[in-house]
């Protein structure tokens, strides 16, 4: 795999740093939650770029707000934030696994009761149209009661991994402060 050095850029224009933030969130500042606006902007550009380029994120403050000390914290906050988004993927995706084992599990069992059932309606109505019916009926009952969990395990842990992965360069990104 071929890693690029050359950092891609993001740029971000605000007013002030309270515009970085969820003004409700009552947590310290280093704690504090992205802005929903400002999470989706900046996760919108991450996802488009390179994904093996390291990323760099560049926050234009007006006037002297850039040379202030909250100012300065902004890269660590963004850190933090998006080390703690990262780690909600992964609880997601443990929560994923583990109901797609129980869904398993209970699949399974409809399978088993389902394949029996048809088994013994085979053998019960040997010749019967009705039987037959019946006897596949089950069948299908015991798949389709496997779809969900198949599904878990196939493809729908791969967006949160994705995410996840998003997260982490974003927790990493080098974060400057400028002077707009």
């Amino acid at each position: 795999m071929i890693r690029s050095t050359k950092p891609d850029r993001i740029e971000l224009h605000v007013g002030s740093v309270k515009q970085l933030f969820n003004s409700f969130d009552p947590s310290p500042f280093l704690e504090k939650d992205l802005d929903d606006e400002a999470e989706r902007y900046v996760v919108a550009w991450a996802a488009e770029l390179d994904a093996n380029a390291p990323i760099a994120l560049s926050i234009y403050l007006t006037g002297s707000i850039a040379g202030s000390a909250e100012a300065q914290l902004i890269p660590a906050a963004f850190k933090n934030y998006f080390n703690y988004r990262a780690d909600q993927a992964r609880l997601e995706i443990h929560e994923l696994f583990r109901f797609g084992r129980r869904s398993l599990a209970v699949g399974s069992m409809v399978l088993l009761g389902s394949l029996l059932m048809s088994n013994y309606l085979t053998r019960a109505m040997a010749g019967s149209p009705f039987g037959a019916l019946l006897a596949e009926s089950f069948i299908i009952l015991g798949w389709v009661a496997n779809w969900r969990p198949l599904e878990i395990f196939l493809y729908d842990w791969w967006p949160i991994v994705r995410k996840r992965r998003l997260y982490m360069r974003l927790a990493t990104a080098s974060v400057e402060i400028r002077e707009a």
